[in-house]
This record gives C-alpha cells, sequence and structure tokens, in this order.
C-alpha cells in the first residue's frame, strides 16, 4: 500500500464530508433568508438575527460553519461577519446566478437513501410517488430562475427561425411540464401561439393552472396525462422538454410518441445533461459526481422502480442520438445552453417513425 496516496485520500475525504456539513448550511441559509439578509452588508450575529427575524443562537451556531468553511468573514476587532459580494452573488438574490437553491435538492435526497439502499439489495427503486410533492417544488424553486431570465433569449432564440414561426402563430407542447412555468412564459411571449402542457402529477398541473389564470392567459392548457400516451399525431409544430426525458420508466415510448405527434417540418427541442454516455469520457467533468448522484437517488432509481429502463441522468449525447434516431427525428444539432449541465437537442420532423 502507498501509505502517502493513502493519506491524501484520507485528506480528501475530510474534504468531501467539510463540503456536505456545508451543504447543510447552505439550505439552511436560503430557507431562513440569512444569505439575502447578510447580502445586506457587515453585521453581528445578533444584528443579523434581527435582519433575518431569526434566533440569535442558531444564527451564531450557522455562522460559526459558513465563516470557518471560507463562505463568510469574520472581522475580530469589530466582531460583525461579511458575506463578500463575490460570494453574495452565488447565494442571494432572485437572480439565476443564485446557487443556493441547489442545496435543497441535495438535503431532500438525503432523506430517500434509506430506500434507495434496500433497492440495492433487492432490486426494483423508490417510485416517483414517493418524491412527491416535495421533488416537484423543488425542481420548480431550482429552475424557475433560470428560465425566467434565459428561456427566451438562451433557449427559443438560439434556433434559427424558432421565433419567428412562434410570433406568427404555431401549436407547441411541452411534455413533462411540472408546474408549467416554463411554458406559461412562452405563451406570454408569443400570443398569437397556442400552448399545450401534459405531466403525469395532478397537483403541479393544478399549480401550472393556478399561474395561467393569475397571468391571465388565454393561449394555453394544461392536462394530466402519460407521456407516452399523447394521441395527436401530427398535432403540434413545436414540442419541448425540459430534463424531462432521462427519468421516464420507457423514455423510447417518450420520444416515439414526441417524434409522432410533431407536424411535417416540426422541431423538438429536447433540454437535457450536457455529458457523455460513457463514463471515461465524463470523468474529467467536475460536475460528474453531482449527476451520478442525483441519477442514483431520483433519475434512475424513479424508471427501475416501475420496471423501466433506468436511464439515468448521465445517459448522454450518443445514447440520445441513437434514440432520437429511432423516432424519425432528423437532422439533429446539438447546441449549448445557459446552464453548464444542460445542452440543448434541436431535432427536426423527418421520415415517419420506426415501428
Amino acid at each position: 500500500m502507498n501509505r502517502v496516496k493513502a493519506e491524501k485520500f484520507r485528506e480528501r475525504i475530510g474534504d468531501i464530508y467539510v463540503g456536505a456539513a456545508l451543504t447543510l448550511m447552505i439550505d439552511v441559509g436560503f430557507r431562513t433568508g440569512l444569505w439575502d439578509a447578510a447580502a445586506e452588508g457587515p453585521a453581528t450575529s445578533a444584528e443579523l438575527a434581527e435582519r433575518a427575524g431569526l434566533e440569535e443562537r442558531y444564527v451564531r451556531e450557522w455562522l460559526g460553519a459558513v465563516t470557518s468553511g471560507g463562505i463568510m468573514e469574520f472581522d475580530d476587532v469589530t466582531g460583525t461577519y461579511l458575506l463578500p459580494v463575490e460570494h453574495a452573488v452565488s447565494l442571494a438574490g432572485n437572480g439565476a446566478p443564485n446557487r443556493a437553491v441547489n442545496a435543497g435538492l441535495l438535503t431532500y435526497l438525503g432523506k430517500h437513501v434509506d430506500a434507495v439502499a434496500t433497492a440495492f439489495r433487492e432490486g426494483g427503486g423508490v417510485p416517483y410517488s414517493a418524491f412527491r410533492p416535495e421533488f416537484t417544488a423543488l425542481m420548480d424553486q431550482r429552475f424557475r430562475r433560470e428560465y425566467d431570465e434565459m428561456l427566451i433569449d438562451g433557449y427559443i432564440r438560439v434556433v434559427p427561425g424558432l421565433e419567428e414561426r412562434l410570433t406568427d402563430g404555431i401549436k407547441a407542447c411541452d411534455v413533462g411540464c411540472g408546474t408549467g412555468h416554463n411554458l406559461n412564459l412562452m405563451a406570454a411571449a408569443y400570443p398569437a401561439s397556442t400552448f399545450t402542457g401534459y405531466d403525469i402529477a395532478a397537483d403541479a398541473i393544478e399549480a401550472a393552472r393556478s399561474e395561467a389564470a393569475e397571468m391571465a392567459l388565454q393561449n394555453v392548457r394544461f392536462e394530466v396525462k402519460d407521456c407516452t400516451k399523447i394521441s395527436e399525431d401530427g398535432g403540434f409544430d413545436l414540442v419541448t422538454t425540459f430534463d424531462a426525458v432521462h427519468d421516464q420508466a420507457d423514455p423510447q415510448a417518450a420520444l416515439d410518441a414526441i417524434g409522432r405527434c410533431l407536424a411535417p417540418g416540426g422541431v423538438y427541442l429536447m433540454i437535457d445533461i450536457d455529458a457523455s454516455s460513457e463514463l471515461r469520457n465524463n470523468l474529467d467533468n467536475p460536475l460528474a459526481p453531482y449527476l451520478y448522484t442525483v441519477s442514483t437517488m431520483h433519475c434512475m432509481t424513479v424508471s427501475l422502480a416501475e420496471g423501466g429502463a433506468g436511464l439515468g441522468t448521465v445517459w448522454g449525447r450518443e445514447l440520445a442520438l441513437e434514440m432520437l434516431a429511432k423516432t424519425g427525428l432528423v437532422d439533429v444539432q446539438i447546441l449549448q445552453s445557459s446552464n453548464p449541465t444542460n445542452c440543448i437537442y434541436v431535432c427536426r420532423k423527418g421520415r415517419e417513425p420506426s415501428l
């Protein structure tokens, strides 16, 4: 045994656990408003607690964690804590750069470790229903900020001619729409087009309908439906999915249904994980451990729970292209998105889907 290598790895294990501990503290700071309060400027623990309307003793202990962890700074002379503006960009505010919201996904998935470990031993998986409704709310909270800022400029407008078609008026559909926020944004931006959203979660669809009503949208509708059961053959000029394919029980059937419901010349935008299907090609990707973990803890297991393919989060470009080709979707282009974890597959309807 190389003892130097063993010691270095022991140190790395410690760093991993410290990062995990700080993830909990980042989530607590997000949930309690401490990051936004800290972003207002230097404060003692009592002053910060007062700003956020919290108990000082808890705030003081939290400050101990995030300060020793290098997230905040402490002035021993004044007794004040400071969240540097360079750090606040990633932890405070309502904009897309705020990454504090991501911590909540990991702390939530931690609740399912025992059930997933059981699936390791006995097979099967943890059903999607076990993650509901919290998971839907977390996904909405996590992605809403990004798409508020980037959906039109960073996704729609990167596809040549797509915005012009939406402006003139087409029929569009979002499959696995969740709470429907993206579809409502598109419906508001392109009133001449009509939009339909499908999702299997009834409470998510209800949230989508409520938001559409609040926005006074008349050109969007939502329906509870399994995406493999879409029956509008050739009915849509545009179909979108946002991270909705890789955790399907039968992802090929879902893609086949999307291919069938596209009109000739229609466009399918599949926003999904930007990775390779081969582990060896992902080893230099700094986000790979996160992606494989989320896959193990959610995306793969919810599929396996239904006897599905268990495609997983990191299904990758190579496999995605193979599966898209089977549906009759051709001329596939892969474009970069504003989110480093995702890319945009731009697919056009060609021949009839294979049987």
